[in-house]
């Protein structure tokens, strides 16, 4: 092969290779395993979140933001679907991101509420104490 013939076997190559095909939607388990990880960084984290509404066990920060995570695909795909082009899979991409973070607020709103329902553990021994000493 000579150096006029690689040209005309670059092309023979290109027209061979299948079309380039791009999809935002749905995002790879890649995606999602990053965006789970981010949450569990988030919940546990040294956060202004944690600071307002308290940081979150790591041992429940996990399960917590796989659920998360889950829940807010599943809104997303019934709205996204298959994306048929790339502006609908950009749309289901915001949405998801949308629903991430509103399911974020919600569960450390309602674990922050929860929390200060019960009463501390030390608040609740001193009070059993006294009941019983009465």
């Amino acid at each position: 092969m000579g150096p006029d013939d690689l040209p005309k076997a670059a092309a023979a190559g290109a027209e061979e290779a299948a079309p380039f095909s791009f999809s935002i939607w749905p995002p790879t388990q890649r995606t999602r395993d990053a965006v789970v990880r981010r949450l569990v960084d988030t919940l546990a984290g040294d956060t202004l979140l944690c600071k307002r509404y308290g940081a979150v066990p790591a041992a429940d920060a996990e399960p917590a933001a796989r659920a998360i995570e889950a829940e807010a695909f599943d809104a997303a795909a019934v709205t996204g679907g298959a994306a048929a082009s790339v502006e609908e899979g950009i749309e289901a991409l915001q949405l998801y991101s949308k629903e991430v973070s509103r399911r974020l607020l919600d569960f450390v709103k309602s674990r922050s509420a929860a929390a200060k329902a019960e009463p501390p553990a030390e608040e609740a021994l001193a009070v059993k104490e006294e009941t019983s000493e009465a």
